[in-house]
């Protein structure tokens, strides 16, 4: 057997367990425990993925100390129903398969969430504009367009980060018509401007107190609970829960329970539950922003 039909085989695998109880031996225990964390919660939902579909490409293959490292990405569309409502959750996933010949040693996320958003923290004060204080219209169908259209490619009118969850759901608020301001101020505002733009555009936690505090241009306000938001809405995470803001997504629908489903970058997901309880990054210390977008 060769090593392609092998890591063709493990995925599928991997695939197959989203919807039997069985247990792939080479996913590493922190994602079994995602993946197990992931169902208990869908079960306690009432939901289940009635079907699961998987596509691959291979992106490099590189030899290191007679390894073969694999490097490729993995599209999951899993079609999930709730009571008698369906929704198709999708998850981009950048991975590495390990191999000595056609046996496979190791396969982990390459792109792993619990290191990105570790490193996703900045500081920002509040911020509070001077400037016009104009109310806009909001148009909720464009941002959640945009986002459907964005979750899983990149805009060129815009620069890619490594971290692009911000950078992604600051471009779906400025597609749904939020008004920018601040530039060219990094420091203040809401902004991006040739190739240039502000903290709270691009880092999580700069976007986080900037809608807790704006009072012109973008502003928002912060509900209690998750049922409270409807599509175009944000929603800020600290998955530490020690005050560093390191995640942001945008709602996108509601499921059976009228809870959010949202879309997102960095790991390119689409109508994913709002918890993030199948995330490596995920701990019980986590804590959440709920904002309801003005206008």
């Amino acid at each position: 057997m060769s090593w392609v039909k092998t890591l063709k085989e493990h995925v599928k695998n991997v695939n197959d367990s989203f919807i039997s109880s069985s247990r792939n031996c080479f996913l590493r225990d922190d994602e079994q425990l995602c993946q197990q964390r992931k169902i208990q919660k869908l079960n306690e939902r009432n939901g289940k993925i009635v079907k699961s579909i998987v596509d691959g490409t291979v992106l490099r293959v590189h030899e290191v100390d007679g390894l073969r490292q694999v490097d490729y990405a993995v599209h999951f569309q899993h079609l999930i129903k709730q009571h008698h409502k369906f929704h198709m959750e999708e998850k981009i996933e950048e991975r590495r398969a390990v191999f000595s010949g056609a046996e496979l040693l190791d396969d982990y996320c390459s792109k792993n969430e619990k290191q990105i958003y570790t490193d996703e923290a900045s500081s920002l004060d509040r911020d509070v504009s001077e400037e016009d204080d104009s109310r806009f219209q909001y148009s909720r169908v464009e941002a959640v367009r945009y986002a459907e259209r964005w979750w899983n490619d990149y805009n060129p009118d815009y620069k890619k980060f490594e971290n692009n969850c911000t950078n992604f759901v600051s471009q779906c608020l400025r597609a749904g018509g939020a008004p920018m301001k601040g530039h060219p101020n990094r420091n203040k505002g809401w902004w991006y401007q040739n190739k240039n733009w502000s903290l709270s555009w691009a880092v999580a936690h700069s976007l986080r107190w900037y809608l807790s505090g704006a009072t012109t241009g973008l502003r928002a306000k912060e509900v209690s609970k998750p049922e409270d938001l409807t599509k175009g809405d944000v929603i800020c995470y600290d998955f530490n829960g020690d005050g560093r803001w390191q995640h942001t997504t945008i709602v996108v629908a509601k499921d059976g329970h009228n809870m959010p489903l949202v879309n997102a970058q960095t790991t390119n997901s689409r109508m994913r539950y709002w918890e993030y309880e199948d995330s490596t990054a995920w701990t019980p210390k986590i804590k959440y922003k709920f904002f309801h977008i003005d206008g």
